[in-house]
């Protein structure tokens, strides 16, 4: 399993392209290939996923009730506009259009690693949540990881 992690501030030129990271790459596995899948994520940033990330994401996926609606509701506005992109052979990724409409994303990006996958936010849309939720971020980590989840003793 990877675990990709930092933030990059990366540009999209006028045909949506932008420059895969040099830190982000070098944390990429040996012999990994340049194909990745981007979908809508969620607070309207999207979510960029190495192939094998998304492999695994898409066999839990599979597993899920299709015959309950919210399930139903929640595959489509999960998968609708899943895209593979490549690496180009100058290391640029082609977001398509739709999905830059989708986050905001115009000129300048954040490109923020979350574990096995990377979020790509508009730089404005991105700063302006970590300024909102930061106020929140103690009671938001005692609720979600509590007790001595970061106790390594």
């Amino acid at each position: 399993m990877m675990g990709f992690i930092g933030e990059y501030e990366v540009a999209i030129d006028a045909k949506g392209r932008f420059l895969l990271p040099a830190g982000f790459r070098k944390q990429l596995p040996d012999g990994a290939v340049g194909n990745f899948v981007v979908n809508r994520g969620f607070e309207n940033c999207l979510a960029l996923y190495p192939v094998e990330s998304w492999n695994t994401l898409q066999e839990k996926l599979s597993t899920m009730n299709d015959f309950n609606p919210k399930v139903r509701e929640f595959k489509r506005l999960f998968l609708n506009g899943a895209t593979m992109v490549e690496l180009d052979s100058a290391g640029r990724l082609l977001l398509p259009k739709p999905l830059q409409e989708y986050a905001g994303i115009k000129k300048d990006m954040v490109f923020s690693a979350q574990g096995n996958k990377v979020e790509l936010w508009d730089k404005e849309a991105y700063y302006e949540y970590l300024r909102k939720s930061a106020a929140n971020f103690s009671d938001l980590a005692a609720e979600v990881a509590g007790g001595d989840f970061f106790n390594p003793f």
